[in-house]
């Protein structure tokens, strides 16, 4: 087989990177690709090479030198607690699972390239948040809880990482909400209520990244030399509420003081999971600026957030009291006649109406 990138992709049972395996292998460029899990891939994946492994186990580094592994994608960043783990199982597996991980990379010579799935969740949610997250900004009080904390600590430890091997390419990206016809997360669990929670007096804004967006970008990074920290998400945002209504559902406002005991209920119930971190996206929702990820890095998506979260809905075929069509229009006729209005402020009409 002709040279090329030997990649290693971490968690690769997961549906996004079971999707990220098929890109590659698909790739001239890439020669070898293998998948840490303690489950087996159930995605029909050609010429993948799995590996049984828990990322806390030697094996992992013993597999970087026998393969001869030059990029390690690290997407196994848990944003829920999966299969009824607890969040100290989550956090521990997240955290100790990095750690060892990059502790192995940091061993191995012929690693070149260090490419890890973050999230914007990094950033937390708060009234007091800038309009737009830039990658050098950061929250108003650091992230104390859930995967957002998780995250900022894998951050640390891969920049520890790229500090002691000079040598070594390193590049994290920060994602929103994935949303797709075949990669769960915890907020699309949100839409399959029969009515959708939200926090009585608020309507955060939102942004979204299509799967198929989540896949291109991870398989540039992967092959292309573009370390940085990047912010990936479609162009836009979505209200909660616009959300609600292009999805056909009903919203369903809980006071702030039952907002808690509510999501407690929904968790035991198993149909979502909703984590502190989450009930505060909730209220205050979160958008970051995507301008280093077309021009720095030279992605650009081709889902805008509103996009993603049609395709999504269309795709899961969530049926809704309330018909898609008509919400549209209804937007449509709004958008037209705010926009004619001259008390209406210019800059809120670009980014808050988005027909």
């Amino acid at each position: 087989m002709a040279a090329g990138r030997r990649v290693l992709i971490t968690g690769i049972a997961g549906q996004l990177q079971g999707l990220v395996a098929q890109a590659l292998e698909q790739r001239d460029d890439v020669a070898a690709i293998v998948g840490v899990d303690v489950r087996e891939p159930q995605h029909e994946l050609a010429r993948t090479e799995f590996v049984r492994a828990d990322l806390r186990n030697p094996v992992v580094g013993r597999t970087l030198d026998t393969a001869d592994i030059d990029t390690v994608l690290h997407l196994s960043l848990a944003t829920s607690s999966p299969d009824g783990r607890s969040r100290a199982q989550v956090k521990e597996r997240n955290v100790i699972g990095a750690m060892q991980l990059f502790a192995a990379c940091q061993k191995a010579p012929q690693v070149q390239r260090v490419v890890l799935k973050s999230t914007t969740a990094v950033y937390g949610s708060d009234y007091a948040d800038p309009a737009r997250f830039g990658e050098e900004g950061g929250p108003r009080s650091p992230t104390r809880t859930g995967v957002g904390k998780d995250a900022v600590e894998v951050e640390g430890y891969l920049r520890t990482l790229g500090r002691q091997r000079k040598d070594v390419d390193v590049t994290i990206l920060r994602f929103a909400n994935l949303l797709g016809p075949r990669v769960d997360s915890s907020f699309h669990s949100l839409f399959t209520l029969p009515v959708v929670p939200t926090v009585l007096g608020f309507d955060p804004r939102l942004q979204f990244c299509h799967e198929d967006d989540a896949v291109g970008v991870l398989e540039h990074v992967a092959t292309d030399e573009t370390p940085g920290l990047y912010n990936v998400a479609g162009e836009g945002v979505l209200y909660l509420s616009q959300c609600v209504r292009l999805a056909g559902r009903v919203a369903a406002p809980v006071p702030l003081p039952l907002v808690s005991a509510v999501a407690g209920l929904i968790r035991r119930s198993g149909r979502a999971d909703l984590p502190p971190d989450q009930l505060r996206f909730l209220q205050y929702g979160r958008v970051v600026d995507t301008t280093r990820l077309r021009e720095r890095l030279g992605y650009v998506p081709r889902y805008t957030s509103r996009q993603a979260f049609e395709d999504f809905v269309e795709q899961r075929q969530i049926h809704g009291l309330i018909d898609r069509e008509d919400v549209a229009r209804w937007e449509r006729e709004l958008g037209a006649f705010l926009r004619a209005s001259p008390q209406w402020p210019t800059a809120t009409r670009r980014e808050q109406v988005r027909p």
